[in-house]
């Protein structure tokens, strides 16, 4: 069987934008070789989750503009924790040892790196957000 650190890496994508250089911080170069490939391995996932915390909030989300929906997804990601650390679940679960010990060096910074990327992403997919979608 193979190891679970060598699985993981082997699922993640490639994102040829996710360049590293020498000039990057710690925290620029975790989030282009880690934060941003598990983000988008996990998309689906984190969509879904969304649309459970939509559905959880009365399905207000469909009756909203554009506009509002990206404000909705801001604040859900901004002020509910629970939610927020559910997000952050899907994301570290992901992480190899290594990883995670180089994340739990620097958990605040990567964090909030991490939960930009992850509200990124909801906002690029607003469109699979549609009630149509969800069932």
């Amino acid at each position: 069987m193979e190891p679970r650190d060598a699985s993981l890496l082997r699922l993640r994508p490639d994102i040829p934008s996710a360049t590293i250089n020498p000039s990057m911080t710690s925290e620029e170069i975790f989030q282009n070789r880690t934060l941003r490939p598990v983000a988008k391995l996990q998309n689906e996932l984190l969509l879904e989750a969304f649309r459970n915390y939509i559905r959880k909030h009365k399905n207000v989300f469909y009756d909203l503009s554009i506009e509002k929906r990206l404000d909705y997804i801001e604040n859900a990601i901004h002020k509910d924790m629970k939610f927020r650390n559910s997000l952050k679940g899907i994301v570290i679960g992901q992480f190899t040892i290594d990883e995670f010990k180089e994340y739990t060096l620097n958990s605040s910074a990567l964090n909030k790196r991490m939960m930009n990327i992850v509200r990124e992403r909801l906002k690029s997919n607003v469109q699979l957000l549609e009630y149509e979608y969800a069932h």
